[in-house]
């Protein structure tokens, strides 16, 4: 049988420039009949560097040009993974990135602009924290921290054996933090990572024929329009919200039957 490299291989080299790559994410992508790794009498996986280039093409193209899952799979039978060179273009942390304090403060925009409110991409990239000043800067423990870890709520970033954590994650945590005052745990915010992944599939759908049309200019029009987007799911949620809870809030007179 050929050599090959187990999953675990695989995800260290993807890391390198795909830091949000997961092992779940690679048996997903298996699962879709994206990628068909080799199997061991034993059933383990073992991935040959086609494996891993694929993979790596995949990612590249979600990631840098937005694709869904559907564009990517005509894509690969058509075999344009073979034909084009994967252009890598990882995000690196900042050089020498200063740790943030305790008593740093990120604000979120909370204005009643409908358009210019919180954008979907703050520059967040300054911040470089460790596990411990994650901790001390959110007010959360160790424990606490790696329950939103255990449900996909927090994610770190690695580069090379470093592993960190950015500005996104802080913030994560700050209001992971304030819903636990409430008797919200982390397994109850699981409901929030779900909702956010099935809209961002609904985003990526609709900006797909600005995407396709292959202008200089559609990547910035693509984000622009996420932008408007995210800002619009966010105003919507908070209508529907407050409707469902109008009773509980004194906002909706309680009906009762006529009697006579």
């Amino acid at each position: 049988m050929t050599e090959g490299h187990t999953i675990g291989e695989v995800l260290n080299l993807l890391r390198q420039d795909f830091a949000d790559v997961s092992i779940s994410k690679i048996r997903f992508l298996e699962a879709q009949g994206l990628i068909e790794p080799e199997r061991t009498p034993s059933g383990y996986r073992k991935f040959a560097q086609a494996d891993i280039d694929k993979l790596t093409w995949i990612l590249t193209q979600q990631r840098d040009h937005f694709l869904p899952l559907k564009v990517i799979r005509q894509r690969v039978e058509a075999g344009d993974h073979l034909r084009a060179p994967v252009e890598m273009a990882p995000e690196p942390p900042p050089e020498s990135p200063e740790p943030v304090p305790a008593t740093t403060q990120i604000s979120v925009s909370r204005t009643n602009d409908p358009i210019h409110s919180t954008p979907l991409s703050p520059d967040l990239t300054s911040v470089s924290l460790s596990s411990e000043e994650l901790a001390s800067a959110s007010g959360l423990t160790p424990l606490q921290l790696r329950d939103l870890e255990t449900y996909g709520l927090l994610r770190a970033r690695r580069l090379g054996p470093t592993t960190y954590y950015d500005g996104e994650a802080l913030l994560v945590a700050r209001v992971a933090k304030e819903f636990g005052a409430h008797g919200v745990e982390a397994r109850h915010l699981r409901m929030f990572r779900t909702a956010a992944e099935r809209e961002a599939s609904v985003f990526e759908q609709a900006i797909m024929p600005v995407i396709q049309q292959r202008r200089p200019e559609a990547r910035t029009e693509a984000r622009q329009q996420l932008e408007r987007m995210a800002v619009l799911g966010e105003r919507l949620r908070s209508a529907m919200m407050r409707a469902a809870l109008a009773e509980y809030l004194g906002e909706r007179p309680e009906h009762r039957g006529s009697s006579g």
